[in-house]
C-alpha cells in the first residue's frame, strides 16, 4: 500500500465501502481507488516473492482480492508470511491501546 497514511485511509474507507455494498456494485471511483492499491501490492509482492510481508491493511486488501490470485505460489507464500509474522492483540493488550 502507498506509504502515506492519507493514501492508506483512502484505501481503508474504499475498502470498507466494497464491503458493505449491498448489491456487489462497488462505485467507480471506490473501484479506482482498490485496484490501483492491489496493482500496486502485487507488483511489490511480484518483485519481492519470497520475502515481502504484507501488513495488516495490505492483507486486507488482499484479501479483498484473493479470488483473483488464489491459483499463484506467490499468493500462498504472502499468506503464509502474513500469518507466520501477525501480531495481533493478546489479551494482555486489550484495554491499553488508546
Amino acid at each position: 500500500m502507498p506509504d502515506s497514511s492519507k493514501d492508506q485511509a483512502a484505501i481503508r474507507q474504499a475498502l470498507e465501502r466494497a464491503r458493505n455494498c449491498e448489491n456487489g456494485t462497488v462505485d467507480t471511483q471506490t473501484s479506482s481507488v482498490l485496484e490501483a492499491a492491489i496493482t500496486d501490492l502485487w507488483n511489490r509482492l511480484q518483485a519481492e516473492p519470497d520475502t515481502y510481508v504484507l501488513n495488516r491493511d495490505e492483507f486486507a486488501l488482499f484479501n479483498y482480492f484473493m479470488e483473483r490470485y488464489r491459483g499463484s505460489n506467490i499468493t500462498q507464500r504472502a499468506v503464509a508470511r502474513f500469518w507466520n509474522n501477525y501480531q495481533g492483540a493478546t489479551d494482555a493488550d486489550v484495554g491499553t491501546k488508546k
